[in-house]
C-alpha cells in the first residue's frame, strides 16, 4: 500500500521517487501525529510521511498495528537533502522530543507501536544514529534518566499509513499531540551548526 497524496503542508508527493540526492530515515517516537508535525519547519525536508515500520505483517492496517501482534511502529519517514540539512540535526529533534527511556510506551500511549526506533537507510546513518544514542544517554545519566531503550536498526520496510493518517495535525490543528520530551538538550557539533 502506498499513498498517491501530496504532502498537505508542503505540496510534494509523499511516494517515491524522490529527488535525486535526497536522504531517508525513519523516527518512532509514539504517536506518529505529534512526531511529524516536528519535521515540517525544518530547512532541507523534502517531504514527510507517517507509517508502520520494524514489524512482520506486510501491508497493516492502522487497526492491525493497535492490537500489537504486527511488531510495527508508528513511525515517520523523513526525506530530506542531507546538504541542507545534516542527520544530526534531525536526530537532536529526535532525542528531544520524546522520552526515550520509555520502552513500549510514549506517556499516556502504551504498547509496542508507540516505542522509540530510529530506522536507517545505510551504514553510515546507522553509525551515526548509534553514536548519537551514546552521546544522548551520558547527557540523560547525569540528569538521573535511566537507560535508553530506543530500537536503532537498519530500515527493513515502511507501509503507508491510511492517508487520514498523513499530516494529521495540519489538517486537525486541535487534534491530539502526546509528545513531551525529557527536557535534556542534546549535544554535538554537528547538530548545533545546523
Amino acid at each position: 500500500m502506498g499513498s498517491t497524496e501530496l504532502h498537505f503542508v508542503l505540496g510534494r508527493p509523499l511516494a517515491p521517487p524522490f529527488p535525486a540526492g535526497s536522504s531517508r530515515v525513519q523516527f518512532g517516537m509514539g504517536c506518529f501525529w505529534g512526531a511529524e508535525k516536528l519535521f515540517w519547519p525544518l530547512p532541507g525536508i523534502v517531504v514527510t510521511a507517517v507509517g508502520y515500520a520494524g514489524g512482520t505483517t506486510k501491508d497493516p492496517t492502522y487497526q492491525q498495528v493497535c492490537t500489537g501482534t504486527t511488531g510495527h511502529a508508528e513511525v515517520v519517514l523523513v526525506v530530506y537533502d542531507a546538504l541542507a540539512l545534516p542527520l544530526a540535526r534531525l536526530l537532536q529533534v529526535f532525542w528531544e522530543s520524546h522520552d526515550p527511556t520509555q520502552g513500549m510506551r510514549q506517556g499516556a500511549d502504551v504498547g509496542t507501536q508507540y516505542r522509540s526506533a530510529i530506522f536507517t537507510y545505510d551504514d553510515v546513518e546507522l553509525k551515526a544514529a548509534e553514536q548519537s544514542r551514546n552521546l544522548y544517554q551520558a547527557s540523560l545519566d547525569s540528569s538521573g534518566f535511566g537507560r535508553i531503550t530506543t530500537e536503532i536498526a537498519p530500515a527493513r520496510n515502511f507501509y503507508y499509513a491510511e492517508d487520514y493518517h498523513q499530516q494529521y495535525l495540519a489538517k486537525n490543528p486541535h487534534g491530539y499531540c502526546g509528545l513531551g520530551g525529557t527536557g535534556v538538550c542534546f549535544e554535538s557539533r554537528a547538530a548545533s551548526r545546523a
